[in-house]
């Protein structure tokens, strides 16, 4: 297989593995706000969601990270002297590596979920939801602009979109909290 075939399943894989991700934290989201509504409404609520948050987690997100992995792996294979000695490569997979801790989190939180145990608030999770579209942002600008980008501007502009999204949030609360 040519490496534009193999990248381009790649970010085929990569787009799912983030659809997964930030869908499962939704649904935690709803999951845990259930668990305020009447007995046989959270009951309800609570099945449902647990076949959700199971079906998303290993048909779609699991299988996507895996594939993720395996294509970014054979890119790396094809073409090893440009992509293991590329600056923004090392920090693109320290970025991965810390999307993976994030993505046995979600599982971690998943299976408390299904355990009847709720130690997130939804608040919380939105927040934690935010973690993932952090990464999202910070790979895409590391793999498009590559070595030619300004570090200390892309700081400025990585800590500027979670600064964005956390006022988002906060606008988002205050206005769910008057309707």
């Amino acid at each position: 297989m040519d490496i534009n075939t193999v990248k381009a399943l790649h970010i085929i894989f990569v787009v799912s593995w983030f659809a997964g991700l930030f869908y499962i934290v939704r649904l935690f989201i709803y999951h845990t706000e259930a668990q305020e509504r009447d007995e046989v409404a959270k009951e309800i609520l609570s099945n449902q969601y647990q076949i959700m948050e199971k079906k998303l987690w290993w048909i779609i997100t699991t299988p996507a990270m895996i594939l993720t992995i395996v294509f970014g792996t054979w890119m790396i294979l094809l073409n090893p002297d440009y992509y293991l000695h590329a600056g923004w490569m090392h920090i693109k997979l320290t970025f991965v590596a810390l999307l993976l801790v994030y993505h046995f989190v979600c599982q971690k939180i998943m299976n408390n979920l299904k355990k009847g145990i709720f130690t997130w608030k939804s608040n919380g999770l939105r927040m934690w939801n935010e973690v993932a579209t952090l990464a999202l942002v910070a790979i895409v600008f590391l793999v498009v602009m590559k070595d030619s980008l300004n570090w200390i501007k892309g700081t400025i502009g990585f800590f500027a979109v979670a600064i964005g999204l956390m006022i988002g949030i906060k606008i988002y609360k205050r206005f769910r909290t008057k309707s």
